[in-house]
């Protein structure tokens, strides 16, 4: 049943996302007047898919093979190799006929799509489900460092100012991809400015531990996400939303040390101090031999005087937060590039993908995931490959430059070549899935 809702989240959210992917490049030609022959959701492999219909030129149907989907441009060198249809005298309305700007505009049509969609989640999700922000100002007792923080220089008490120089509105940018892929914070400390380098590889660490061991403020809580059924922590009353103050009166000072706190305490029974809406009240679970209370659990900042989202600075925060996760994303694949990360250990694949979305339905992850990739995908499209739109734009753009069109040979090689980089590409990440997550 898991691995069902992992697969139906992934396959809906993948589907939103090729659907208005290949919108934008439909749209786009339908503007200039370019015929699209097939509008289809995943692959018609061999002439074989699940059901299609016809509306003017236009055939929209749905493949059996779940790897994208694709439009059919008349007149355009694409995955359909479609040689004969090229080697007829080109047509009014075909893609070819166009001048080099209509044709570059459908081919960014795609990728234009993706980053509009993916603004359009991200701030949906902050107006809908996260509601409001807490302003950095607001903060006026300063961070708790926790580990990670206090490896690189940060002190409890410090007010961070600044972020590259850069002042910044919200708390929470500062477990942001802009600081965890290194910068320079701009610290207050007992009254003096002080500067503490977030190192470049930073992430590492955050990746491998979480952003609860990074900082928060004074007046963190952990906030319960989930209880597992029958476990010492439903027995013993505790549900989710709770949100845990002490164990065994003492404050919790991190993720890591509420973990350590429990888990120190195997086959003994823990006193936990929770907050549940209006109330305070106190449960006493039994660690299991696991050293666990069967609880997932989250840091939130506490009871602060927060910001409500508009419409406006919803969008606002949307874009910047998306733009931010193409910046992040181009800085791991750079990281690749260059031999820093390992492919095997960066790249994911639908399994990956699949268990990101995780094994319970929930509406607020499936978004955020759904958002992000959107931005993935545009990042991928836009590159440099032929065979992907970034190297249909890099062609056009030659063009326009040296204003000489390239020969269909010479596109239909480039293609051949895109294609098989991209079925590399593919086979080893999910190749990579295969190893990690069923044979390792």
């Amino acid at each position: 049943m898991n691995g069902l809702v992992m697969a139906a989240q992934l396959i809906l959210g993948l589907s939103i996302l090729v659907i208005l992917h290949e919108f934008g490049h439909y749209i786009a030609a339908r503007a200039f007047g370019i015929r699209v022959e097939k509008f289809y959701l995943f692959f018609d492999a061999w002439g074989i898919k699940l059901f299609s219909f016809k509306k003017g030129d236009t055939e929209y149907g749905v493949g059996w093979l779940p790897l994208g989907g694709y439009v059919k441009i008349s007149g355009m060198i694409d995955e359909s190799m479609d040689k004969e249809a090229m080697k007829q005298p080109p047509q009014p309305w075909e893609f070819r006929s166009k001048p080099a700007w209509q044709r570059l505009i459908v081919m960014v049509g795609g990728v234009t799509m993706n980053v509009i969609l993916g603004i359009a989640i991200y701030a949906f999700t902050l107006l809908h489900y996260e509601k409001k922000y807490l302003p950095n100002t607001a903060v006026t007792d300063g961070i708790t460092a926790y580990e990670l923080g206090e490896k690189i220089g940060l002190q409890s008490g410090d007010k961070i100012a600044a972020i590259n120089g850069e002042k910044f509105e919200r708390f929470n940018e500062l477990l942001s991809s802009r600081v965890i892929f290194g910068c320079t914070l701009t610290v207050e400390r007992n009254g003096n400015a002080v500067e503490v380098i977030v190192p470049d590889t930073f992430y590492r660490s955050v990746t491998k531990t979480g952003k609860g061991y990074f900082l928060g403020t004074f007046r963190d809580v952990f906030e319960v996400t989930d209880v597992v059924r029958e476990s010492p922590a439903e027995k013993a009353g505790m549900k989710k939303d709770d949100k845990l103050l002490a164990v065994n009166g003492e404050k919790i000072s991190s993720k890591g040390g509420l973990k350590e706190k429990i888990t120190s305490n195997k086959g003994q029974p823990i006193q936990l101090l929770l907050k549940r809406g209006k109330d305070t009240l106190t449960v006493s679970p039994l660690v299991n031999e696991e050293g666990k209370i069967g609880i997932a659990y989250w840091p939130v900042f506490g009871d602060y005087e927060y910001i409500p989202y508009t419409f406006s600075s919803a969008v606002t925060f949307g874009a910047a937060d998306a733009v931010e996760a193409i910046v992040a994303n181009a800085k791991g694949l750079k990281k690749i590039f260059t031999g820093e990360e390992k492919a095997s250990e960066s790249l994911q694949g639908p399994i990956g993908m699949a268990n990101i979305y995780g094994s319970v339905w929930d509406w607020k992850r499936f978004w955020v995931i759904t958002g992000l990739l959107s931005m993935v995908l545009a990042l991928m499209n836009i590159l440099p490959i032929p065979a992907l739109d970034g190297g249909h734009v890099v062609f056009l753009v030659i063009e326009s430059v040296t204003g000489k069109k390239f020969s269909d040979k010479v596109m239909e090689r480039a293609q051949i070549a895109g294609m098989l980089i991209l079925l590399s590409i593919m086979a080893f990440a999910i190749g990579n899935d295969v190893w990690k997550h069923f044979i390792r």
